[in-house]
């Protein structure tokens, strides 16, 4: 066997053996079957917040507070940067890995399969055990059409596609409320509807969507089911200011966003896949703590949102 297909091989063969999601391995037009939905989740929580930490002390703090793993930062000023991605990626997968964690995910810029650092940092990840990654935004170029963005787009994510066959690894698209591409998710769907799902999707994310689509964000989920294999949970709630609407983020099941009907219908849809848990809003009101004080309240932040959230799984 080449060195891709042993890889592809000796992780389906550890994931079986473990009893966990074969979705790397597996094709199909969700990355469970509805009878497997029941299976255990993995929550990763995602490293942005835990910065001020190095990898054995951001692996420790999600030790600490529960978590399965990391959705570890490989970008630009991110826990890895990704020029440095060979030397520092095996250093954090150990530190967790000695905390008894793992990092499956991983958030990064990337965009563009010709940047000469997007397949360094997707083979590295790959050889080290990550099988999802989030991509970098695009935004849209209002100096050409609608439709000649989404074709550029789509040129740009057909290449990541063929890297991600290539490396094994699952590369996912986040719908983030906003002005850019994947904010209103048809966009995303035009785009990607024809890749396959194995190795290009959606990191579905249910608060952002609920931004853009308040009650209709159903419908775009329906139509991006095939294609998502992880998601990220976090809340918020609508506030005022200067007169005009804005979103104001708050502790998991302390918003608006409906984790209930989310989840009925997650169920429904037979998706599944490890998830990331985010702490968008003030982690540190006050200033002047220090380090350990930093992290003993980032630990007890991070207790109370995955509490929150196994109580809707």
């Amino acid at each position: 066997m080449d060195s891709v297909n042993r890889r592809s091989f000796v992780k389906t063969a550890a994931l079986s053996g473990a009893g966990l999601a074969l979705a790397p391995t597996l094709s199909g037009s969700s990355l469970l079957t509805k009878e497997a939905a029941g299976k255990s989740w993995n929550i990763h929580f995602f490293s942005k917040h835990l910065q001020f930490l190095d990898y054995q002390g951001a692996a420790e703090a999600c030790a600490e507070a529960g978590m399965s793993g990391a959705d570890l930062t490989v970008r630009p000023g991110g826990h890895v940067l990704p020029e440095n991605v060979e030397r520092d990626l095996p250093l954090a997968v150990k530190a967790f890995k000695t905390a008894g964690l793992k990092i499956e995910m991983m958030a990064s810029g990337i965009t563009d399969p010709e940047d000469p650092l997007t397949e360094t940092v997707l083979r590295t990840a790959s050889e080290w055990g990550i099988n999802y990654y989030r991509l970098g935004y695009y935004r849209y170029d209002h100096k050409i059409s609608m439709v000649n963005n989404l074709e550029k787009i789509k040129k740009q994510m057909s290449g990541l596609a063929r890297l991600n066959e290539k490396y094994q690894i699952h590369g996912a698209y986040q719908n983030h409320a906003g002005s850019n591409f994947g904010a209103p998710v048809w966009d995303l769907w035009t785009v990607i509807k024809d890749m396959d799902p194995q190795w290009t999707g959606v990191q579905y994310d249910v608060r952002h969507a609920t931004v853009e689509g308040n009650r209709s964000w159903p419908l775009g989920m329906r139509l991006l089911k095939d294609h998502i294999r992880c998601m990220v949970i976090k809340d918020f709630t609508w506030g005022v200011q200067d007169g005009r609407a804005r979103e104001v983020n708050v502790p998991v099941g302390e918003g608006v966003v409906d984790f209930a009907a989310y989840f009925k219908l997650v169920k429904e849809l037979g998706v599944h896949g490890p998830i990331t848990m985010h702490l968008e809003y003030e982690m540190f009101p006050d200033k002047d703590m220090v380090q350990a004080q930093k992290r003993d309240h980032a630990i007890s932040l991070m207790k109370k949102d995955l509490a929150a959230l196994k109580q809707y799984l």
